[in-house]
């Protein structure tokens, strides 16, 4: 089966967990025990209904408070599809925990309060997730009870909401915008009898059809070498793989490649998929690699089709999220790792930073604060092949490793390169 994966957005109590929760209500995927606990717990907190948020807050502090802190992951499916949702925080305090969730997300779900509309959160979120290249965005605007079902709230915050997506839009992003009630089911898995006026799909239709694997399979095919497999044993005496994780696009038996960056050729005789041979490798698959000729490749190193050449890059403009409290300076170094390479990275300027209220780039500035988003020029010590982020995302982003606490300090894309 198809998996698809998911994550959730909004500004704090907007019900982003309540979703979730009546996903897996509706679907059927809460073990009865749990449910009962569930049930119990709401009891206890003296709430008239059940409190299905509590199936994805975890931690303590989460349910003292109300809100999500850490992302959780959660698992369910239907008979057409397999899901693995996200739940990121909402709190400003955590976007960086919400920029992880949504790093490998292919649906990117938003949460509006009908009584508040677009917030502050609520476009970080969005830009956040038209920097990821999120093409599939479902709007939900949420707690609609909580105004009289009217639908000229909704309609309001549709036009609010592409107003501002019309300043950020990438080519082909698709937006949905579903009314719903998360706590009591409207809109969710059945259709809403109170919201007659709304015709289109409910949000489990959307993520049941919403087709996300095009794209993915016309990308260039890349693949970082993490291990180079030599059994050494009188079965596989003269066996040599290449295992790791196929980046973008598809390899097949009979391909040519090359191995970068020593830029030799040859072609793949065979593609293990665990202990199964099978004919191609796609994106986001671990396989292992043999290829015909004997050559030198080793962890870091990355194979690609001989037909997609690729260049190395030592010098290249990136979009950041700071994650750190420490602020980015001019002039600071740090370990860039692409991939599973690793090398030293030179912070040579600081262009500019994003005014989330006008969503204009704010150039009079030149160090980087907490959750800040905003584009900075990096050299490198030694050359990578990285792709623009918006050729191939999985191939065109990396993170910042302070040096010396070890701490993930910022993730990055590439917008250009010289």
């Amino acid at each position: 089966m198809e998996v698809i994966r998911i994550t959730t957005a909004g500004s704090v109590d907007d019900g982003k967990s309540t979703l979730i929760g009546r996903l897996l209500f509706d679907t059927k995927s809460i073990a009865e025990d749990k449910l009962q606990a569930i049930e119990s717990s709401s009891l206890r907190k003296g709430l008239g209904y059940t409190d299905l948020s509590l199936l994805t807050d975890g931690l303590i502090a989460e349910r003292e408070q109300g809100i999500t802190i850490d992302v959780a992951y959660i698992y369910f499916s239907t008979p057409q599809r397999k899901f693995i949702i996200a739940d990121t925080p909402g709190h400003i305090e955590y976007t960086r925990n919400m920029v992880t969730g949504a790093s490998t997300a292919s649906v990117f779900l938003i949460l509006v309060d009908a009584r508040n509309g677009i917030t502050e959160q609520t476009r970080r979120h969005f830009y956040i997730a038209s920097l990821l290249r999120i093409r599939y965005i479902a709007v939900c605007v949420n707690k609609m009870d909580l105004v009289d079902f009217a639908e000229s709230v909704y309609l309001s915050i549709v036009r609010e909401f592409e107003s501002l997506a019309s300043k950020t839009t990438i080519p082909g992003q698709q937006l949905l915008f579903v009314p719903i009630v998360a706590t009591h089911g409207d809109n969710v898995a059945m259709p809403s009898a109170r919201m007659d006026w709304y015709n289109g799909p409910t949000l489990l239709q959307y993520l049941e059809t919403v087709d996300v694997f095009a794209l993915e399979e016309n990308q260039f095919a890349r693949m970082a070498v993490q291990y180079v497999i030599r059994p050494h044993q009188p079965a596989f005496h003269d066996f040599r793989g290449y295992s790791g994780r196929v980046v973008s696009g598809v390899f097949s038996k009979g391909d040519k490649v090359l191995a970068l960056p020593s830029m030799k050729s040859s072609t793949i005789t065979s593609i293990l998929y665990g202990s199964e041979e099978v004919e191609h490798a796609g994106s986001r698959e671990s396989v292992v690699l043999s290829l015909q000729d004997d050559i030198d490749i080793s962890r870091g190193n990355m194979l690609i089709k001989e037909v997609e050449p690729l260049k190395p890059v030592t010098v290249f403009d990136a979009t950041l999220c700071w994650m750190e409290d420490t602020k980015l300076a001019t002039g600071k170094v740090f370990v860039l790792q692409h991939g599973v390479n690793r090398v030293k990275a030179k912070i040579e300027s600081v262009h500019s930073i994003l005014d989330i209220h006008t969503m204009e780039p704010n150039r009079n500035i030149n160090q980087f604060g907490l959750n800040d988003i905003g584009r900075v020029r990096v050299k490198l010590a030694k050359p990578i092949f990285a792709e623009l982020y918006s050729d191939n995302p999985s191939n065109g982003s990396f993170i910042l490793i302070d040096e010396f606490s070890n701490n993930t300090v910022a993730v990055g894309f590439v917008d250009q390169t010289d």
